[in-house]
């Protein structure tokens, strides 16, 4: 399963609307993967979580799983539309 595909799975389970979010990957550096999420606004608020707890917990595990892969830094970034 790739970054994305793992990214899509996670943010489609905690959202309402899954026909709503766009997930995309791009290489920013070298050893560095940037991950942009596009979500509604009404969505935006619960991916992000109280005091940003949802997100940094994707963060971590999208992290562990570049880890066991290809080892990059993965950086995540929210849009909502």
């Amino acid at each position: 399963m790739s970054i994305v595909e793992l990214t899509e799975l996670i943010v489609k389970s905690l959202v309402a609307d899954e026909d709503s979010v766009s997930v995309k990957a791009f290489d920013t550096e070298e050893n560095e993967i940037s991950i942009e999420i596009v979500v509604s606004e009404e969505e935006a608020g619960a991916l992000i979580g109280k005091g940003g707890k949802t997100i940094n917990s994707i963060r971590t595990i999208l992290q562990a799983s570049s880890y066991l892969k290809d080892n990059k830094k993965i950086k995540v970034n929210i849009t909502s539309m």
